[in-house]
């Protein structure tokens, strides 16, 4: 005979079968340093974003400019911690979620990006606001890629 298996867990379908132990859940306070870490970060990150648009005020109906550039360097220099991070040293537990998460993700700007070309689209200015969403999300990608690129190069030069 026979015994069926399940198509999600591979086991038998058997009626007899013992049941499965769950995981230990770790109580909600084990995680409130990473927390604390992801929110001081947060807070950091987004201040500098908001001291660069008062640097670098975009005006009503002009190109996204400053939005961009802090997006995308904002994506170099996550290209350029996660490769320091994971390949060339080793870190306390709370400086990815604290620099990676909370930093960067709160300097770089996913909302703002989508307000501006909203902001361009109903502004009668289609073609500007169509360039940026495409010019954001490649520029972003290209300068991860490029400064992890980059810095794997200058790691492996100072190694030999």
């Amino acid at each position: 005979m026979t015994v069926p298996r399940s198509s999600t867990t591979g086991t038998s379908a058997r009626a007899d079968a013992r049941p499965r132990t769950l995981a230990r859940r770790r109580p909600p306070w084990d995680q409130a340093p990473a927390v604390a870490a992801v929110a001081l970060g947060g807070a950091v990150g987004a201040s500098a974003r908001y001291g660069a648009s008062l640097l670098w005020p975009t005006a009503a109906g002009a190109f996204p400019w400053t939005t961009l550039w802090v997006n995308v360097a904002g994506c170099a220099v996550m290209g350029v911690f996660m490769v320091l991070i994971t390949e060339v040293r080793t870190v306390h537990p709370l400086l990815r979620p604290f620099f990676g998460t909370g930093v960067l993700g709160g300097f770089t700007t996913f909302s703002t990006y989508a307000v501006d070309a909203h902001t361009l689209l109903d502004g009668g200015r289609p073609r500007t606001g169509f360039a940026y969403l495409a010019l954001t999300p490649c520029a972003a990608l290209a300068a991860v890629r490029l400064a992890a690129t980059v810095t794997r190069r200058l790691v492996a030069w100072r190694q030999r």
